[in-house]
């Protein structure tokens, strides 16, 4: 690619990092080489898998777990950190033709990374490569940087009826 673009998938509706990965997907199966830095998470979702069936994914996690139910911690800070690190090397070393950072808006809303973090970090990639940023609250800061902004609103969730997550279709 000439020029690489920065895509931000936001919103409260479901479907972010399922859209990160359908976008994974099609760059590994023309042949481009795809970094996936997982912030928050640190459990083995299915779509994890894919990067042992598909040539050209690397996917690494930088969660301690589940904290949305308790206040982050210096684990919680120093995994983020680790992860800004990763991505930061994914966006300027040649490797990766697509780096995505998936859920790290929502380490920015927990304070765990900054947005001039980001944004300092995005502005120093290689040109050519394309970015994605996923996760909630995405700041108006993150927006104007970006090329590609979808929200992805929340218009009825059978979540709301007590179904919870179901194998290979929300996890």
């Amino acid at each position: 690619m000439e020029k690489g673009y920065v895509h931000i998938y936001t919103g409260n509706g479901k479907g972010k990092t399922t859209a990160a990965f359908g976008l994974a997907l099609r760059a590994a199966m023309s042949g481009k080489r795809v970094y996936i830095g997982q912030f928050i998470k640190g459990m083995a979702y299915e779509e994890t898998k894919c990067a042992e069936f598909i040539p050209g994914i690397k996917i690494e996690q930088y969660g301690t777990g589940c904290f949305l139910d308790r206040k982050p911690d210096g684990a919680d800070m120093k995994r983020a950190e680790t992860g800004l690190e990763r991505c930061r090397e994914a966006l300027s070393n040649g490797k990766y033709d697509v780096v995505i950072m998936d859920e790290i808006t929502i380490a920015i809303y927990f304070n765990l990374l900054t947005d001039e973090q980001v944004i300092s970090m995005i502005q120093q990639k290689s040109e050519e490569v394309e970015v994605i940023l996923t996760g909630r609250y995405a700041s108006d800061s993150l927006i104007e940087m970006a090329d590609l902004v979808s929200e992805i609103t929340e218009i009825k969730h059978y979540y709301k009826n007590g179904v919870l997550s179901r194998k290979g279709i929300d996890c």
